[in-house]
C-alpha cells in the first residue's frame, strides 16, 4: 500500500446495479503535510475486450448497440460501434472473452492473444480492460451472435474491412475509446499483414530474342535467368526457368535445331504447364515476346507478377 495515502472513510452511496462510493482520504503533501481529499469511486469489475480479424479477408469484426451514456452526451442516436467486451463474471479475462464473443458475435475462437491492460476512466471507474486480439474464419462460426436476450441484449454484428474501420476513427463514426486503441494496435503492430511464405517463382526473360539464334548469346540470356534464379532462390524462394524444364525434354525428343516442329511444340508449352504450378512470374531482361505473353497468362490466372527482383519479399 502507498504510505502516503490513507483511507479515512468509505460511505456507499449507490448499489442498485454496481458500486458507487465516497471515498475520504489523506495524502501526504511534498512538504509532508497531510491533506483530506474527497472523490467518488464507481466499482463495477473488471472487464475484457477483443479485435477479431482475418487477415486473408483483410477484414474485422466489431458490433453496435445502444449505449445511454452516450445518447445523454452527444450521440444522436445513441448507438455505438464498439468492439466485443464485457465483465468477468468471476472468470479468468481470457475465459470471458470467449464467452462474451460466442455471445455477441457468434464466433467460437480458438487461439487468443493478450496484448495489455488498461485502466479505462481512471478518474472515477475502478474497471481494469484486458485487451486480447485473435483471428477469425467462417468455419468459427456457431451462431448468429447478437448478444444474451435475458440480459436484455441487442447488439448488431459488423463486419468491416479493416482500412475501412481504420478511415472511421478519423471520420468520427468510431468514438469507442477501446476499439480505437485496438484498431490502432494492429494498425502499428500490422496484425492484418499477409504472412509471408515461400513462393514457387517462375523466371521470364528473353532466350532467343535478339540473339539470331547464335548460341553464346542464347547461353548469355540463360546466364542471366540463372543468376536471377539464384537471387530469388536466396531471398528464401523456389525458382524454375521454363528452359529447366523443356530443353532437356526438346533434346530427348530429337530436336534437330532450335524452331523446328519438335522444339516449338514442346518450349514454349512446358512453361504455360509449369506456370499454373507457380505463384508468381519474375519478368526480367530486354524484348521478348515469349515472356510478355507469359506474364499475360499470369495475370490472367491471376498469379503475381514481379517486374524487379527488389520487390519479391525476402523470407530468410
Amino acid at each position: 500500500m502507498n504510505p502516503k495515502i490513507r483511507i479515512v472513510n468509505e460511505e456507499i452511496l449507490s448499489d442498485n446495479w454496481y458500486v458507487l462510493k465516497k471515498i475520504t482520504y489523506m495524502s501526504e503533501a511534498r512538504d509532508g503535510s497531510w491533506n483530506s481529499q474527497s472523490r467518488e469511486s464507481y466499482d463495477r469489475g473488471n472487464g475484457s475486450t477483443i479485435l477479431l480479424y482475418n487477415r486473408e479477408q483483410q477484414t474485422i469484426i466489431l458490433t453496435r448497440q445502444f449505449r445511454i451514456p452516450t445518447y445523454v452526451n452527444g450521440n444522436e442516436t445513441g448507438l455505438l460501434i464498439e468492439a466485443c467486451a464485457g465483465l468477468l463474471d468471476k472468470e479468468s479475462a481470457e475465459d470471458s472473452i470467449r464467452r462474451e464473443t460466442e455471445e455477441e458475435t457468434g464466433y467460437r475462437i480458438t487461439n487468443v492473444q493478450k496484448i495489455g491492460e488498461a485502466y479505462m476512466s481512471p478518474g472515477s471507474v475502478t474497471e481494469i480492460l484486458h485487451f486480447f486480439v485473435a483471428e477469425y474464419s467462417s468455419n468459427m462460426k456457431v451462431g448468429e451472435g447478437g448478444g444474451v436476450k435475458e440480459e436484455q441484449e441487442n447488439i448488431e454484428v459488423l463486419e468491416y474491412p479493416f482500412q475501412q474501420a481504420i478511415d472511421m476513427i478519423q471520420t468520427g463514426e468510431i468514438k469507442d475509446g477501446k476499439t480505437i486503441m485496438l484498431l490502432q494496435y494492429a494498425q502499428i503492430n500490422r496484425l492484418l499483414d499477409p504472412v509471408l511464405r515461400q513462393q514457387h517463382i517462375l523466371i521470364a526473360g528473353p532466350y532467343r530474342s535478339g540473339t539470331g539464334d547464335n548460341p553464346d548469346l542464347i547461353q548469355r540470356n540463360i546466364e542471366l535467368m540463372n543468376d536471377t534464379a539464384l537471387q530469388v532462390y536466396e531471398a528464401g524462394h523456389l525458382p524454375v526457368l521454363g528452359e529447366w524444364y523443356a530443353l532437356p525434354l526438346i533434346e530427348k525428343a530429337g530436336s534437330q535445331q532450335i524452331g523446328d516442329d519438335i522444339f516449338n511444340r514442346i518450349f514454349h508449352p512446358s512453361s504455360v504447364r509449369l506456370l499454373k504450378h507457380c505463384d508468381a512470374v519474375l519478368r526480367i531482361g530486354g524484348p521478348s515476346q515469349g515472356a510478355d505473353e507469359m506474364v499475360n497468362v499470369a495475370r490472367g490466372m491471376g498469379k503475381i507478377v514481379y517486374s524487379d527482383i527488389r520487390d519479391i519479399p525476402r523470407i530468410v
